[in-house]
């Protein structure tokens, strides 16, 4: 962001640039709550579609931060061998702290979540699986906290940590009561790891690995 940019301006910009990045997504979310959670299963047009959004959704977000003078290289992730070791490693971290969530949550509402018929029931083949997976590992984790959580950071670290995971829970409240919870710890893990090394390929393997695993374990 340009030196002169003061802390209203660049929150304006993050409001802006989540609207575009996760506005149509928190609708389809909210929607689905309001009906009740229709359950459609995950197909390979859907993930396609999915795709097809966010690479749309992200060079309109990149145009826009073009434009307002943010340096955009802050939110490439440099892909290294070690990186990918650590994304493992938080991945099974996520696992750890969300998995305990997640069962709180269905033991007080003992009933199967939405999310698990959409992933139970899907029909998908391998290369569209890959090609979502790492698409939307980059593209959350680069605008959610590559992005948000540093830009907010100037308002404090628990409130720029906190916004990102009120986007993040507020896309996937589709999932369903547990599906949204187990997300919120998943988050907060990335979240804090990049706090701590400021290094976001990391956080995006560890996202697309969760992809992966998510679909390859059903």
């Amino acid at each position: 962001m340009k030196q002169s940019a003061t802390l209203s301006d660049k929150t304006a910009d993050a409001v802006i640039v989540m609207a575009i990045c996760f506005g149509w997504f928190i609708l389809g979310s909210i929607q689905a709550v309001a009906s009740g959670f229709p359950t459609r299963p995950f197909t390979d047009s859907s993930f396609i579609g999915i795709i097809g959004f966010e690479v749309v959704f992200a060079a309109v977000a990149a145009g826009y931060l073009w434009a307002r003078g943010y340096n955009l290289r802050q939110l490439l992730p440099v892909p290294t061998a070690i990186g990918c070791l650590v994304g493992l490693a938080l991945y099974v971290v996520t696992v750890l702290v969300s998995w305990p969530l997640e069962f709180l949550m269905k033991a007080a509402h003992p009933v199967t979540q939405p999310i698990e018929h959409m992933v139970a029931n899907a029909t998908i083949s391998f290369l569209p699986l890959v090609a979502m997976s790492v698409v939307n590992g980059f593209y959350e984790e680069v605008f959610l906290i590559g992005f948000l959580q540093r830009t907010l950071e100037g308002l404090g670290v628990a409130f720029a940590i906190g916004a990102s995971l009120l986007v993040r829970m507020l896309y996937h409240l589709y999932q369903g009561p547990s599906g949204a919870i187990s997300v919120l710890g998943f988050g907060l893990v990335l979240s804090v790891y990049f706090l701590w090394k400021r290094k976001l390929w990391p956080v995006a393997f560890a996202h697309i690995s969760a992809d992966v695993a998510g679909f390859a374990v059903w």
